[in-house]
């Protein structure tokens, strides 16, 4: 399944990545996935990230991890924005998240989080299905399950004049 570009919250300029809608975005990242809100504190750790981008960029194994021995292994942050995306090619969705690191004094003062009570909202619907060569058709449809298709769709009126 490809995300649509269409109805998303920003446009872009060729060559950018587009911001997805939240709801689409949680919908494809799973049940399990939560972001922190605008506003929070967060823990950075520099080296795992390093590891990671060395790890997905196809680099060799002998490549050696950058190593920055001032950086400390962690950093305490304040989030200041997060941008929902979705790979063009592959569909994954992943989070751009800009960060600020606190001072040592930033840190020690009195945090209350941004959000201290949230109104729940109602879950988008959906469910999740692997396709298969006998779920497709010639005229570009695909079957789904009567009981999902029921929970994720409202029902159809028919009116007959």
């Amino acid at each position: 399944m490809k995300l649509s570009t269409s109805g998303l919250g920003q446009q872009s300029h060729e060559g950018e990545k587009k911001c997805l809608n939240s709801e689409l975005w949680h919908a494809c990242a799973g049940p399990l996935v939560s972001l922190p809100t605008v506003g929070s504190r967060v823990v950075y750790f520099p080296q795992g990230h390093s590891e990671q981008v060395a790890a997905t960029t196809n680099k060799e194994v002998d490549t050696q991890i950058p190593n920055y021995p001032s950086l400390p292994p962690q950093l305490i942050c304040q989030l200041h924005n997060v941008t929902m995306h979705a790979d063009v090619e592959t569909d994954e969705v992943y989070a751009q998240m800009t960060l600020q690191p606190l001072t040592p004094q930033e840190q020690k003062d009195a945090y209350l989080p941004v959000e201290l009570g949230t109104p729940s909202r109602q879950p988008t619907n959906y469910f999740c299905k692997t396709l298969t060569a006998s779920d497709t058709s010639t005229h570009g449809g695909f079957s789904v399950p009567r009981r999902a298709a029921e929970k994720v769709f409202p029902p159809l009126v028919i009116i007959l004049l």
